[in-house]
């Protein structure tokens, strides 16, 4: 990738932790180059490295060996800059403010912030503008941090867990404004733990595990790739035998199912198997899917655990 387009760049990121004596890695040498104008989910289960590849994106811990760039530069000098803000789950607010008056404290420490009134907006929290902080819920709160990470308008978001606590609604007016955002250029990505939210909203998953990259691509790719593609077809029941047969015999086809001409195939290679039972096998009402994403996490993270 041309670095002048690139927000984030890790190359050959590694970071050590000693604990006790021992030295833990916690990331193990990623590389990975994020696009501006691109969400991006970072998914993977706990000790999985992603908090800590976040921290080093943040600048609040450097690499043990490699490199790790924000728009070309360190990534504390990014941040000074107001290129990048982040929105984390708990902390960082004080109850006893008002949310206006949260958003005019923390406006104030910016040298040319987004006016408040116009973050408050994005973020669908005016009509919250007098109520004590203590007094939101957490979807409410969450929608602040929102709000205040606007401020400064920066070229990257990063996102821990951004809607939790939101209800439905809530969750479809933050990605419509997330999307909105990607169109103008800015970068957003986010950790979370719900799938389906990754599965809808990502352009792009990167899947760590044991502190490397396990798969990174669309959630089409990714569900392809980790659990092969599911084609589904309907043939005589008098030729399902040798349908099967003629199935199991091509390096493509990973599984075959048959019931009362029933066909479930699960194949590396869906193209292929369509083509057999189209032209030579008198296939019909063929359905082609790639598996779950739950499935894709499940069997990519569990293979690559460390």
């Amino acid at each position: 990738m041309n670095q002048q387009n690139e927000a984030i760049g890790l190359r050959g990121a590694v970071k050590d932790f000693r604990t006790g004596g021992s030295l833990f890695t916690a990331v193990g040498g990623v590389d990975l180059s994020i696009p501006r104008g691109e969400i991006v989910a970072l998914l993977g289960p706990n000790g999985a490295g992603k908090t800590t590849t976040l921290d080093m994106v943040l600048g609040l811990t450097t690499p043990t060996a490699g490199s790790v760039s924000v728009f070309g530069e360190a990534p504390r000098r990014a941040i000074r800059a107001g290129h990048v803000s982040a929105v984390l789950q708990t902390g960082g607010l004080l109850r006893d403010l008002s949310v206006r008056e949260t958003m005019m404290l923390v406006a104030s420490t910016f040298k040319d912030p987004m006016p408040v009134d116009a973050a408050m907006e994005r973020a669908n929290i005016t009509s919250l503008a007098k109520r004590k902080v203590s007094k939101c819920s957490g979807g409410e709160q969450q929608r602040l941090r929102f709000a205040l990470a606007l401020l400064p308008d920066p070229s990257l978001l990063i996102l821990d867990e951004p809607t939790a606590g939101m209800d439905v609604t809530a969750r479809a007016e933050f990605w419509a404004t997330m999307r909105e955002d990607a169109r103008a250029g800015r970068t957003v990505v986010f950790a979370t733990h719900y799938l389906e939210e990754a599965d809808s909203f990502a352009q792009r998953i990167v899947m760590m595990a044991g502190g490397r990259v396990v798969a990174d691509g669309t959630t089409a790719e990714i569900r392809a790739t980790a659990t092969g593609r599911r084609v589904q077809a309907y043939v005589p029941a008098s030729r399902q035998q040798e349908t099967v047969a003629a199935l199991e015999a091509m390096p493509e086809v990973l599984a075959v199912t048959a019931d009362a001409g029933r066909l479930v195939v699960t194949a590396a290679d869906s193209d292929a198997v369509a083509r057999a039972l189209l032209t030579g096998l008198e296939a019909h009402d063929l359905e082609i899917s790639a598996g779950s994403m739950d499935d894709a996490f499940r069997l990519l993270t569990e293979r690559n655990a460390s």
